[in-house]
């Protein structure tokens, strides 16, 4: 223990010299507690005042001891002429001896204080045999069963006050944890949409401008600015909706289409028109059976995994043919893209390593399987999605 901690508090140096003054006037005035049955001098009634006066100043820092001492202290009081104060001052020491004590000192004493007061009652009634012999019972209640049951019943209730604090606080924490994790789940998707939606056309307004500042030509020149331009308006466009999605109030807007592998077709077309300057051809073999509705997070998945795949092998694949194959048993959704791998001529786009990243938590958040890396002559890029399925949140 410090020896800040040991530094009496201002309230017990106050209530220690208010009790000791107020003895001292008993004491002067002749009013005292145990009227002629004493066996000292009037003045040893003070040693007992001023030694369980002093006990206040330890009353926070040192209970088990100010209790000892007050224990001793009104038992050496019943000798003399007694005090009033010396008795009030030992409750206050039985109160704080339980408040302030050990958690084990604080069950005992309620305890142990009413059953020496059933004892001296019992006692008392039987060697005076008279019904005022119950009073010595009742005052010994008084002076030590009650301050103990006091104290015991406001420490219970502040033990029960911390202990909701402190489960307000711990619920204040996993508040803030779960909404920090949502907050980062959603920047994560959208993170992932922003950049399978922008991605492939800044791809390939990068390739489309790099040909035709290598390639002086008129003709190449103008086939590249055509598809930048509509790279440029289609990314405009998904850029837009996004930022529509973000600021929608929930009323108004309308729903905005979710992709689904109706489009593949499409975003073939779209691919094999963005890769046409680096010499890439692209097949699309759709093998599900018809009539067979996918969940639409699994829909959309597929179509985002197909989609940085064409991206990426616009920006990385050599000249050759990219084959985009996707199948579908009774329990799950197969997607299979693989690219030429190899030294590319001409321009090429930078990647991060993101779309990767983005494709394996599209798989991972619905419970599938994804890998990607070089077989042979060929970048392959496989995902497993389940066909029947409920969503993993993130």
């Amino acid at each position: 223990m410090t020896t800040k901690s040991l530094r009496p508090h201002r309230d017990d140096v106050l209530l220690a010299v208010f009790s000791v003054l107020v003895g001292l006037v008993f004491w002067s005035l002749g009013i005292y507690s145990n009227g002629s049955r004493h066996l000292l001098p009037d003045w040893a009634a003070l040693v007992p005042l001023v030694a369980l006066g002093s006990m206040e100043l330890l009353r926070r820092t040192r209970p088990s001891l100010t209790l000892a001492v007050g224990t001793a202290g009104v038992i050496a009081d019943q000798f003399t002429v007694g005090s009033l104060a010396t008795v009030v001052i030992f409750t206050d020491l039985m109160y704080a001896a339980v408040v302030y004590g050990k958690p084990s000192t604080a069950r005992r004493l309620p305890v142990s204080t009413g059953l020496i007061t059933v004892i001296v009652t019992i006692a008392s009634v039987a060697w005076l045999r008279t019904p005022q012999a119950l009073l010595i019972g009742v005052i010994t209640g008084i002076v030590c069963f009650a301050p103990a049951l006091t104290g015991a019943t406001l420490r219970n209730h502040r033990e029960a006050a911390e202990a909701a604090r402190l489960s307000a606080e711990q619920t204040a924490l996993l508040a803030e944890m779960d909404r920090s994790q949502a907050v980062a789940a959603e920047r994560a998707r959208m993170a992932r949409e922003l950049h399978d939606m922008v991605a492939n056309h800044l791809s390939a307004i990068a390739i489309h401008s790099t040909a035709a500042l290598s390639i002086d030509r008129a003709e190449t020149s103008r086939d590249a600015l055509g598809v930048i331009r509509e790279n440029s308006v289609q990314g405009l466009a998904e850029m837009r909706r996004l930022i529509g999605l973000l600021r929608d109030a929930g009323a108004e807007q309308e729903a905005a289409a979710v992709p689904s592998l109706d489009g593949l077709e499409a975003l073939v077309e779209q691919a094999r028109t963005n890769g046409s300057a680096s010499g890439l051809d692209f097949v699309l073999a759709d093998e599900r059976p018809p009539g067979r509705a996918l969940p639409a997070p699994v829909e959309l998945a597929a179509y985002r995994i197909v989609q940085e795949s064409l991206t990426n092998a616009v920006k990385h694949a050599c000249p050759g043919t990219v084959t985009v194959r996707v199948a579908r048993t009774s329990d799950a959704l197969t997607v299979a893209v693989d690219s030429p791998y190899g030294e590319r001529p001409g321009p090429r786009a930078p990647g991060s390593g993101a779309g990767l990243i983005g494709m394996r938590e599209r798989a991972e958040l619905l419970g599938g399987e994804f890998t990607a890396g070089r077989s042979g002559a060929a970048w392959q890029v496989r995902a497993t999605l389940p066909a029947e399925m409920e969503v993993v949140e993130a």
